[in-house]
């Protein structure tokens, strides 16, 4: 078509394993257009993604820009042809500036040396033409997080992208970034860039993106105009059945306090507090959430309770015991389970079989042994029921870990966690780049431990709709301290949250007297 700025033809991509992970897709982008990308994970996006940046070689297929077919044979060659690519996880360098980190490959040059001043006014002046209110002299380290979403978009813009790949853009972003960032979007797509939007978030595709393609199993369901869609159809396209996305659940009846905390300090390695005297309790039966953007203490919070961080003051009671010098198996002990933020740094061993991982925490147990010996026949049919129970797709119990999708990977160990019998469920970014079939199982389960099981759940997320959706009360983290407090979750908007998340609200102590 004459106003196709790309189109990739019958895409089939199997690895040397024979995995098919693209199976004749087919892909077509307007000029001017937000288009969105979405599957479960494993479906595909990410592998066709790395085709038409170069990161990966189609086994067959075509691609097309503008009407012509070309090869790409490596990034800087997509680079060279107008295909730009903002990864999920930024890579930034941040003691440099904006300006160099934007110019980073494109340097300009004065006499031989690094001309820092020209590569100010080139950046500064792409910046104001987006209307990025970014200031190219500042220090990357510096910024916020949706002001180095900026620099990432503006690293392509730089280089010429007129077709810009961005991979779960707003997964860090306050509701306020993530308007301004579409705002900033609206504007590159008038200007004649067009942009493959990859999200999780079906309400985000469906405001920004006027036409979709859905990826299932590594086969292409359809590319369908956003207007002739709803949310609900949208997923099912995805999945292959109904998705509740939203969370049915009655109030809490609130048991003993199970995790207490009291005027807690962490200090980091520059001798600043990264939590900075937090005081609160979590109920048998309730689902407490904390929302913040990310770098204001969750992430300490959650090493803190889980032992993978030590503390300089204050007190945490689990169950009646104080944490402090108890290694991570003595705090698992006492009753903790813990679904980690980073599944394949914390969540997972990538080389041990999905069986190892998911009886991982079991190895000590006396009811998984048989003399000295580990109960083989009993791991193998409780490893086959959980597999079964969590839908973990693959070939086999014993397959590595790591060959498994995001997705999957996510199911191992919510297996084992889950089934653990804690009664303290520490859940930090428990669906972080997940799929919406996988996300909604996970939801659910959170609060059915909570309601059924008298489960105590701290929830961290950056994902407000999931915090939202599944905690009973919410606390907002801002630089190490309790921002906000709110008994009902169920009463608070995003945009309110938002709004507090970014310091533009602040609550008093005497507010949250008696909400802790």
């Amino acid at each position: 078509m004459a106003d196709e700025v790309l189109r990739m033809q019958n895409i089939t991509k199997i690895y040397s394993n024979g995995f098919i992970a693209n199976k004749d897709v087919t892909l077509a982008v307007q000029k001017n257009e937000i288009h969105g990308l979405v599957g479960e994970n494993g479906a595909g996006k990410t592998t066709l993604m790395k085709i038409l940046f170069g990161m990966e070689l189609p086994n067959e297929g075509k691609i097309f820009i503008s009407g012509k077919e070309e090869k790409i044979a490596n990034p800087l060659d997509a680079i060279h042809k107008g295909v730009g690519m903002v990864h999920q996880h930024f890579m930034l360098l941040p003691s440099l500036t904006v300006a160099e980190n934007v110019t980073l490959g494109v340097e300009p040059v004065k006499n031989g040396l690094y001309d820092f001043e020209k590569a100010v006014a080139d950046t500064q002046a792409i910046a104001d033409k987006y209307n990025f209110k970014i200031d190219a002299r500042a220090k990357v380290s510096d910024l916020s997080v949706g002001q180095m979403q900026k620099v990432e978009i503006l690293k392509a813009l730089i280089k010429g992208a007129k077709i810009l790949i961005m991979d779960e853009p707003t997964a860090v972003l306050t509701p306020q970034e993530t308007e301004e960032l579409f705002e900033q979007l609206f504007i590159l797509r008038d200007d004649g860039v067009s942009v493959i939007f990859i999200s999780h978030k079906l309400e985000e595709v469906m405001h920004i993106c006027s036409r979709v393609t859905v990826l299932r199993h590594g086969t292409c369901m359809g590319s369908h105009d956003t207007s002739d869609l709803t949310q609900a159809s949208l997923s099912k396209l995805m999945v292959g059945r109904d998705v509740v996305l939203k969370i049915e659940k009655e109030d809490p009846k609130l048991g003993a306090p199970v995790v207490s905390i009291r005027d807690l300090v962490k200090i980091n390695s520059i001798g600043k507090n990264v939590i900075d005297g937090i005081s609160f309790d979590i109920h048998a039966g309730e689902v407490v959430g904390i929302a913040g953007v990310e770098g204001n203490g969750q992430t300490e919070l959650s090493q803190v309770l889980s032992g993978l961080g030590s503390f300089a003051s204050g007190e945490v009671l689990l169950n009646g015991t104080p944490i402090k010098g108890k290694s991570v198996r003595e705090i698992r002990d006492l009753g903790m389970a813990y679904i980690a933020e980073d599944r394949m740094v914390e969540g997972v061993a990538g080389n041990m079989s999905i069986k190892m991982n998911i009886v991982a925490d079991r190895f000590a147990k006396k009811e998984f042994k048989k003399g000295p010996f580990m109960d083989a026949k009993k791991i193998d049919a409780l490893v086959d029921q959980y597999i079964k129970d969590f839908e973990i797709a693959c070939d086999s119990p014993d397959e590595p870990v790591r060959m498994l999708s995001g997705g999957n990977i996510q199911k191992v160990v919510v297996a084992r966690e889950f089934t653990s019998g804690a009664n303290f469920l520490l859940a930090c970014q428990p669906t972080r780049g997940i799929d919406v079939g996988t996300a909604e199982m996970i939801r659910k389960t959170i609060v059915r431990k909570a309601r059924e099981e008298n489960v105590a759940c701290l929830l961290i997320s950056a994902d407000l709709n999931e915090v939202l959706e599944c905690s009973d009360r919410l606390l907002v983290m801002r630089k190490g301290k309790i921002a906000a407090a709110f008994p009902k979750a169920n009463q608070v908007s995003e945009d309110t949250l938002g709004e507090y998340m970014l310091g533009v609200r602040e609550m008093t102590q005497e507010e949250m007297e008696g909400l802790l």
